[in-house]
């Protein structure tokens, strides 16, 4: 498991990642993600956010590098570019702290920051590597 925690937007994200690791392949089990973004006007659209953000992050982590060559990028289109795909998605699980006496906070982004930091310390509880770069394609955990 790896745990990370931020702050942005003026909401609080805790998340923690399960992973498997055999033979330096890396799959997402579990993310369990807990918001706190005070007044929760609509907890289907903050579910739904909070689950785009951890396949975006989980893109980014695993995925996510753009190169370029002779000042273009290399990169065209889905077809050159990797990112995470249904098969790749873990159980997602949300929790939202509703706080009806404070005002709604931001809850697209802050869910997106805590996934690289939660992988990353998931990986290395699981094999005791620290993983220094990403993404993790490029350090040979994929």
């Amino acid at each position: 498991m790896g745990v990370a925690i931020h702050y942005s937007f003026y909401s609080y994200v805790a998340t923690i990642v399960e992973v498997s690791v055999i033979d330096k392949k890396v799959k997402l089990e579990n993310v369990f993600t807990t918001i706190d973004c005070g007044l929760a006007l609509n907890k289907d659209n903050i579910k739904n956010q909070l689950e785009g953000a951890t396949m975006f992050g989980m893109s980014l982590a695993m995925h996510g590098k753009i190169s370029t060559k002779d000042g273009a990028v290399e990169q065209h289109n889905f077809f050159d570019y990797q990112m995470a795909r249904m098969q790749d998605a873990p159980n997602i699980n949300i929790h939202i702290m509703d706080k009806m006496h404070e005002p709604p906070t931001g809850v697209g982004e802050p869910g997106v920051p805590v996934m690289a930091p939660a992988i990353c310390n998931a990986i290395f509880n699981a094999t005791g590597q620290r993983v220094r770069s990403l993404p993790l394609t490029d350090v040979g955990f994929l």
